[in-house]
């Protein structure tokens, strides 16, 4: 199994855990802050658009290329690719500029929900559906010589479809099967408790889950819930809400005991082939201009910061190797 160019970034101990990403596997001593949620491609077009999913390498890597140059300068070491299938997601196209970057970026098998799941997702039965998300993980993706990083996943708004729930349980008995988590973009606080429950019931633990955009639950009793059972909550607003609303609520969880189970991302980037040129994306560097000094004036120190920036990432992404 070929992991993709092992550049200088490579490597990882002969046990224990790592990230698997497009430079290949990499041991925590390799990393030091991690973006959790950040996109370097996506398509929000359905599958079934004329053009979708399409772009010239060339024109991504010259687009997108900056963006991460912006982030390595200011000691980010890696960045976590939210775009699964469904909404563009193109494993070469990351690799092209991680590779352009000398920069490791970690990409996700899964699905996103509907109507963004592919026609082939729809028709593969339950056993292709496991099969697919473990190949990714464990040998390769389609386009690309590296292996996933984790599973990305999706559920309705008001709640799991039949399809979404088949996906779920197919991802998450390949979960059990590799170590890789499991992350769903959920909206609503009890929909991610029934997610929780379903991998459970095929053999999953929630501490293997990271409910993404927890922030927009505005019922803060299942951000508790949630880190009650294990599971990883993810506050990915930085940016995009206001600079108090987000430190106010981040400050909560800290005082709720939640800093090991707390992640903060942008939610940002990306080139969108259905602009033209791809659209103008934004930075990945306001966590690092602007967030990270503001939590440090109000108070909070240093070890919290690496855990929420580098700990805590590293653990929820990482699987043995």
């Amino acid at each position: 199994m070929n992991d993709g160019n092992q550049s200088t970034h490579s490597g990882a101990g002969r046990q224990g855990r790592c990230l698997f990403t497009t430079l290949g596997p990499l041991g925590r001593e390799m990393l030091g802050m991690i973006l959790p949620h950040e996109h370097v491609f996506v398509d929000l077009r359905t599958p079934d658009q004329p053009g979708y999913g399409e772009a010239d390498a060339a024109e991504v890597v010259a687009v997108m290329s900056p963006k991460i140059e912006e982030i390595k300068s200011r000691g980010v070491t890696a960045l976590v690719e939210c775009s699964t299938t469904g909404v563009g997601r193109r494993a070469d196209l990351d690799l092209a500029v991680s590779r352009a970057t000398d920069f490791p970026i970690v990409v996700p098998t899964g699905s996103y929900r509907e109507p963004w799941i592919m026609p082939w997702i729809r028709e593969a039965d339950d056993g292709a559906l496991e099969a697919w998300m473990f190949h990714e993980l464990t040998e390769r993706f389609e386009k690309a010589e590296f292996r996933a990083g984790w599973i990305k996943l999706s559920a309705g708004d008001d709640g799991i479809s039949k399809l979404e729930e088949r996906i779920l349980r197919a991802a998450a008995r390949a979960a059990v099967r590799t170590g890789a988590v499991i992350g769903s973009h959920t909206v609503r606080g009890r929909v991610a408790m029934e997610q929780m429950d379903i991998i459970e019931q095929e053999g999953g633990l929630p501490e293997r889950f990271i409910w993404i955009h927890t922030q927009t639950e505005p019922d803060l009793g299942y951000h508790d819930a949630a880190v009650a059972r294990g599971a990883f909550i993810e506050y990915d607003h930085v940016s995009r809400a206001p600079d108090e609303e987000v430190r106010t609520l981040i400050a909560r969880a800290l005082e709720a005991g939640h800093a090991n189970n707390l992640l903060i991302s942008h939610d940002l980037g990306w080139f969108d082939p259905a602009k033209p040129a791809g659209g103008k994306p934004r930075s990945y560097t306001h966590l690092s201009d602007v967030m990270l000094p503001l939590l440090r004036s109000s108070g909070v120190d240093e070890l919290t910061v690496k855990t929420l920036t580098e700990e805590n990432p590293f653990r929820a992404f990482s699987r043995p190797f």
